[in-house]
């Protein structure tokens, strides 16, 4: 039995999310549906971190046991004919058998897409937003006050299951290119609706011209009970990567 790390992408418009639920159409349920065909047997997969309905992923990473002597490339090919077009195996590697990919890894990275061009063709790919006053300079502020070791309470959807509240933002840049914001964050960790509310909530203090200070004492409160935090759209949203010690590989 080996142990296996597989990045994969996938289009979040048409499912509900990574988990699986009991009716609807989820990325895990494809995933080990597709996996227990080639295997002809049970198999079941651990992800980095759950995406919500709508999300998008360039780099998901998910681990799980597979039976079968065949080799990554085998495995790849082997999914991919039995997956939809809206699901793509990057890459396969072997890892440790106590290899874990959600608690192995130290980094995940995320970006954010805001157009100010909206069309039918872009509209589940980049959000965008109503307010009149989105200021790059202001948002690029905001930003500069998550980074660093914070509790993010008052930033994220209350889970009972989740031990602690505490991030540690390495890198947050917010840049723009012709009609499009883009937001890049990175951290250690990120909690439930952790990063669509960041969004959220740089988009309305720019919008109601608060200053980027504001952001500490809404860190230090840790109540989601303000006007200024809401939870950015879920389109435009992609996990872009995870990053693991080198010597979890084999």
């Amino acid at each position: 039995m080996q142990r296996l790390l597989a990045k994969i992408s996938y289009d979040g418009t048409n499912f509900c999310g990574w988990q699986i639920q009991p009716t609807d159409r989820t990325v895990q349920q494809e995933i080990e549906a597709a996996l227990t065909k080639i295997a002809k047997t049970e198999i079941t997969v651990v992800a980095a971190g759950r995406t919500d309905a709508g999300v998008h992923a360039l780099g998901q990473h998910i681990h799980f046991d597979f039976p079968l002597n065949m080799t990554p490339m085998q495995i790849i090919k082997a999914m991919q004919t039995k997956l939809a077009k809206d699901i793509k195996i990057v890459s396969i590697a072997q890892v440790k058998s106590d290899f874990h990919a959600r608690y192995d890894a130290f980094s995940r990275s995320y970006y954010y897409i805001i157009t100010r061009n909206p069309d039918p063709f872009n509209r589940y790919y980049k959000s965008s937003f109503k307010h009149s006053n989105i200021d790059l300079e202001t948002m690029q502020s905001c930003a500069k006050q998550f980074i660093g070791k914070h509790d993010f309470t008052s930033f994220s959807k209350f889970n009972p299951d989740i031990k602690s509240t505490v991030c540690t933002i390495s890198s947050f840049e917010i840049t723009q290119k012709e009609s499009d914001i883009i937001f890049k964050i990175a951290a250690d960790r990120f909690l439930h609706n952790m990063v669509r509310r960041i969004i959220g909530t740089i988009i309305n203090i720019s919008d109601a011209k608060e200053p980027p200070q504001i952001i500490t004492k809404l860190i230090e409160a840790k109540s989601t009970a303000n006007k200024l935090i809401t939870t950015a759209p879920p389109e435009g949203l992609y996990l872009e990567d995870v990053k693991y010690p080198t010597e979890s590989f084999i």
